[in-house]
């Protein structure tokens, strides 16, 4: 199948599957408003992937904690600069009480490696696991940065559901996803919603090893979907994702629905972080407020990349080998895009450049960077 008026995507797509880097994959984009929605390969095999099959995020899903956040502040419940112990009393040890709500969205707060047992462990638990953690030695918060792979994540879903009074998965459900439109996506849902859609779920793939058939990973488990996680647990279509990224290049808004104000939506994908090393990627990377903004000007291999062609301005967050969702405003461009096959970090990073130069090249748009 080739997809119409993306050929070189399609052979990139289709180049992995003959590789088997992945059985298949689920692509959403929109430029200037016109949207195309495509699933190309099999969710396993005998069994085709579907666009309405909800994909793993992975952490893909970490900017919807940044805006459930930025709801409260322009609400005026918390500043940025507030202690989290202002809000997370507990969070106060081992040397944590001078970390902030914006050293965590920079992931610049220092307490990275935490074991935070999910999905195995119920919030409760894992909230008190990572405030018992101590600060990483000799770092000062806001002056390190190194990605915190899950911890931070947690402690600002558990200011959020504090500060609003509702479970974490209900009040993005709520304040996110449902006023945008994305129906079929949750970061936690209940169990009755996960028995209507396990069959919906994409299999996610282990094809690290190349002289291996690819392996089922289980991660449509009731456990990884019930139980939330704000770092990692999102699913759903790519067009949900992609609908989030559609109202964020628009201010704030889609279809009549407001989630944000367009100075909130500038605040979280400016650059916060700018030049620091990043102590887990061991790269230089700039950092928004929960966004990862385009930083292939520091001239060396940047993880979660936006490819070749992006402009300077664009903003978005990719998963784990998987996915990634980012807006590009110069170009009027919304991606978002899951394969459901996890290879080694440097040849999905090569297989996602690749996809991403792909998809410019065939809309046209290289020859409009910024």
């Amino acid at each position: 199948m080739t997809i119409p008026g993306l050929p070189k995507t399609t052979a990139v797509i289709e180049e992995g599957i003959r590789r088997r880097l992945h059985l298949g994959a689920q692509l959403y984009l929109c430029l200037n408003g016109e949207e195309i929605e495509v699933a190309l390969g099999q969710d396993r095999p005998g069994r085709a992937l579907e666009t309405d099959a909800l994909m793993a995020w992975m952490s893909s899903c970490k900017p919807v904690t940044a805006v459930a956040l930025a709801q409260l502040w322009e609400a005026g419940k918390l500043d940025l600069d507030d202690p989290v112990s202002l809000t997370i009393p507990e969070f106060a040890t081992g040397g944590k009480e001078g970390i902030t709500l914006r050293h965590l969205l920079t992931h610049t707060g220092g307490f990275r490696m935490v074991s935070i047992g999910w999905p195995r462990l119920p919030w409760e638990e894992t909230i008190a696991r990572i405030c018992a953690s101590r600060k990483e030695p000799n770092w000062q918060p806001g002056q390190r940065a190194g990605y915190h792979m899950a911890s931070s994540w947690f402690i600002l879903g558990e200011v959020v559901q504090r500060l609003v009074g509702k479970p974490f998965a209900q009040l993005v459900r709520e304040r996110i996803f449902e006023p945008l439109g994305m129906a079929d996506s949750w970061i936690g849902m209940d169990a009755e919603q996960y028995r209507k859609v396990r069959l919906r779920l994409a299999t996610t793939w282990n094809t690290a090893e190349a002289d291996r058939e690819p392996v089922e990973l289980g991660w449509e488990s009731e456990d990884r979907c019930v139980r939330p996680s704000p770092a990692g647990g999102g699913r759903g279509p790519m067009r949900d994702l992609g609908r989030f990224y559609r109202a964020l290049l628009a201010g704030g808004e889609l279809g009549g629905r407001r989630i944000l104000t367009p100075q909130t939506v500038e605040a979280l994908t400016a650059r916060h972080r700018v030049g620091l090393r990043d102590k887990t990627f061991k790269v230089v990377m700039d950092w928004g407020l929960g966004f990862i903004p385009d930083s292939k000007h520091y001239d060396e291999p940047v993880p979660y990349s936006y490819g070749s062609h992006c402009s300077r301005r664009t903003y978005g967050h990719s998963g784990y080998r998987s996915s990634t969702g980012f807006a590009d405003p110069e170009n009027r461009l919304v991606v978002a895009i899951a394969f459901n096959g996890l290879p080694s970090d440097a040849v999905h990073d090569a297989r996602m450049r690749s996809t991403l130069d792909a998809i410019y090249e065939d809309l046209g748009l290289v020859a409009s960077l910024v």
